[in-house]
Order: structure tokens, then C-alpha cells, then sequence
């Protein structure tokens, strides 16, 4: 008897605009992997969740103050139809006050079955949706957009080049921002000179040692200027691992 093929990293989102995806998944490499269903994508429109003949999904805010919330009985009802098929999969709720994206996460997603994503809308979700459902809320960053929709896209482009065969060279994403707690080296190709600009001339010698070498000191460079939090953290791992 054959044995059942692997069932493919699928992605869920919930979104009051589903006709914004694919969007950019659907090109490029997660857009080959998708149609090569090694991965793959439902967008579920939270109107259909509904209960009255205007579809409502948002009302006034408890307390007064501008714009409108998303209603817990609508979005709940739309969380457990998702979920219903999902349901060894995170919850991820795209909202600006959520704790940032690591790749570190990304990393733990790809790695999973899949993700179930609420994109959020208006001034934002009823507390309490967030709470019954225990929803982990993740930013891309300290700023605000118009909803959460961007937010996905963002996130399972990120999460999706990291799965089994999407990009073409497995080792290409090794050296990356992030990947080693510091940010990428700068990378030259050809022509050689441009506009009196030169390549390092390290890095046509032909001695593998020392462009290693100087590409490692350029990432460390470019942390301490560009991102001293994130070089902070790196010292501090660095020297965690010397004392072990």
C-alpha cells in the first residue's frame, strides 16, 4: 500500500479583502511553488460570517471615540471555520501593537504545518475575540497601515521562501540579514568599476579565507552603525556561547 504524500504548508487568511491574494505570492518563487502545490493559500472573506442582511462586521467603539471596531461574533465565527480544518496551526493575528517579526519565527513557521492569519481592519478587533481565541498578535513594525493585509503578504513571503525546494540554491538564504543575528554584507558583481567606484579588491583575489573574513567584518560593521539593537543582542549571544 503507497503511503499518503505529505500534505502541503497550507496558509489561511482571514481578510474582508481576499481578492488582494495572492497578489505577489502569485509570481516569482512563491508564486512557482504555489502552483506547484508545494505550498498553499486560502483567502476566506470574513463578511461571510455575518448574521445580518447588510454583512456587517464592525461597529461603534464601547466608550465613544472615532472610527469603527471588528466585532467578536462575526470574527469569531470566522476564526473556528478556519481553525475547524487548521487546527494544529498558529493563530496570527497581523496588529501593530503585536510583538515584532523574527526571523527567528519565520523560521518556526516554516517548519510547521502552516499558519492561519486575521488580517485586521478599522481601529482595530474587539479585545475580547482576542482573548477567547488566544490570538498571537505580530507586527511587521512600528508603524500603522490601513490593515493587516500587506502585513500577510509580508510575512508569508518571508515564511514561504524558507520551504523545502522554493529557492533554487538552499544555501542562499544562509548568509542573509538576520540569519546569524547580524545584517547581510554588502555585495558587488560586475561591471568592475562604476562610476569610479571599485570592487574590494579582497573579493577578486581568489583567497576564499579572507573574503569569508571580510565579509563576516563588514556584517559586524554594518550592525554596530545601522542597528545597535540588534548588535547588542549579538555580543551578548556571542558571549554566551564563549562561557558554555
Amino acid at each position: 500500500m503507497a503511503e499518503p504524500l505529505p500534505q502541503a504548508w497550507t496558509a489561511t487568511v482571514l481578510t474582508l479583502f481576499p481578492e488582494m491574494f495572492p497578489g505577489p505570492l502569485g509570481i516569482s518563487l512563491a508564486g512557482r511553488a504555489l502552483e506547484a502545490g508545494t505550498w498553499r493559500l486560502e483567502a476566506v472573506d470574513i463578511r461571510g460570517f455575518a448574521t445580518d442582511r447588510h454583512r456587517s462586521v464592525d461597529d461603534t467603539p464601547s466608550g465613544g471615540g472615532p472610527g469603527m471596531v471588528m466585532r467578536a461574533d462575526v470574527v469569531a465565527a470566522a476564526i473556528d471555520g478556519a481553525m475547524a480544518e487548521g487546527a494544529s496551526r498558529p493563530l496570527i493575528y497581523l496588529s501593530p501593537r503585536g510583538a515584532p517579526l523574527t526571523q527567528a519565527r519565520v523560521r518556526e513557521l516554516a517548519s510547521g504545518a502552516g499558519v492561519t492569519l486575521l488580517c485586521g481592519r478599522f481601529e482595530g478587533l474587539d479585545e475580547r475575540v482576542i482573548e477567547a481565541r488566544g490570538l498571537e498578535e505580530v507586527s511587521l513594525g512600528d508603524f500603522v497601515l490601513s490593515g493587516g493585509e500587506p502585513a500577510a503578504l509580508a510575512l508569508l513571503d518571508a515564511v514561504v521562501r524558507l520551504l523545502p525546494g522554493v529557492m533554487g540554491k538552499e544555501a542562499s538564504g544562509e548568509d542573509e540579514s538576520f540569519e546569524s543575528g547580524l545584517l547581510e554584507y554588502p555585495h558587488y558583481t560586475r561591471p568592475p568599476s562604476f562610476e569610479g567606484r571599485e570592487i574590494p579588491a579582497v573579493l577578486t583575489s581568489g583567497d576564499h579565507k579572507k573574503v569569508k573574513a571580510w565579509r563576516r567584518a563588514m556584517a559586524e560593521a554594518l550592525t554596530k552603525e545601522r542597528r545597535p539593537d540588534l548588535w547588542e543582542k549579538f555580543l551578548k549571544l556571542r558571549s554566551k556561547d564563549s562561557r558554555q
